[in-house]
């Protein structure tokens, strides 16, 4: 299981969309894909516990606390927590044009279980 919220209503996310992302020991989302014209794709900050990412056609990426991630728009992606961990990252929408996102299949069991 996963939740998605946006920030605290005292913090100011209409420059860029900012949510708070927390993710149960081997949860992650289905494959995704942050669309755009000019501009976007997302960032990620790990502000707790381990967890992954991959862009689609290169290996997996661990998060750590501190780390930040850059995912190009256009490209399939996924991101979830390590096996052990919970995992909590902060998601910043890149501002762009002609910006939507595409929800796609889940990550398999067979594609998670091979991480380390």
């Amino acid at each position: 299981m996963f939740h998605r919220s946006k920030l605290a209503s005292s913090v100011k996310t209409e420059q860029v969309p900012t949510y708070n992302v927390t993710f149960e020991p081997r949860c992650r989302n289905n494959w995704h894909i942050h669309h755009a014209q000019k501009g976007g794709g997302q960032m990620l900050i790990c502000v707790y516990g381990r967890g992954w990412v991959q862009l689609e056609g290169e290996p997996a990426h661990e998060l750590k606390v501190g780390e930040v991630f850059n995912i190009p728009p256009n490209v399939k992606h996924w991101h979830g927590a390590a096996k052990d961990s919970w995992f909590q990252h902060l998601s910043l929408e890149v501002p762009g044009e002609g910006t939507s996102n595409e929800w796609l299949e889940p990550v398999t069991d067979e594609v998670y279980d091979k991480l380390p």
